[in-house]
């Protein structure tokens, strides 16, 4: 397993095809929900095994020196293996070189753990996606 950055149009597609089938697809969301207005500006890192894209996150900054984390995910069969934690240190690390502070993100109430576990803390509810998934909001300072 490896993590790095999607650069081909073909990583691309198979990064964005794993965050709909983890994120979206479950709760019947059209292809492209998986997506926003900001995947230009963010830090996209992808874990690899073989030429399979087994995870995904993306980093983008809010302000000059606030990040948020969005679309984590880690295919169903190779959770619990360490694939979010590789995948959230590269994204701290790569917001951090780019003046961020600290990270806010939203966290389904199934990750809030993993996420205490990286030194996050809860800030509060969050929205409810699709009508049936609460989230917490979350942050961590970094400096």
């Amino acid at each position: 397993m490896k993590a790095s950055e999607p650069k081909t149009k073909e990583e691309f597609g198979k990064y964005y095809d794993l965050r709909w089938r983890i994120l979206r697809k479950p709760w019947n969301q059209p292809r492209g929900s998986e997506k926003d207005e900001l995947e230009g500006q963010g830090i996209h890192v992808m874990v690899t095994q073989g030429s399979k894209v087994i995870g995904a996150g993306r980093g983008h900054l809010n302000t000059a020196d606030e990040a948020q984390i969005r679309y984590m995910a880690v295919d169903d069969g190779f959770q619990g293996r360490g694939i979010g934690s590789m995948i959230l240190k590269r994204l701290e690390e790569k917001l951090k070189q780019r003046g961020a502070n600290h990270i806010v993100l939203n966290a389904r109430e199934s990750a809030v753990d993993f996420y205490k576990r990286h030194g996050y803390k809860a800030a509060g509810r969050a929205h409810t996606l699709f009508g049936s998934i609460p989230h917490l909001k979350m942050r961590k300072n970094l400096r």
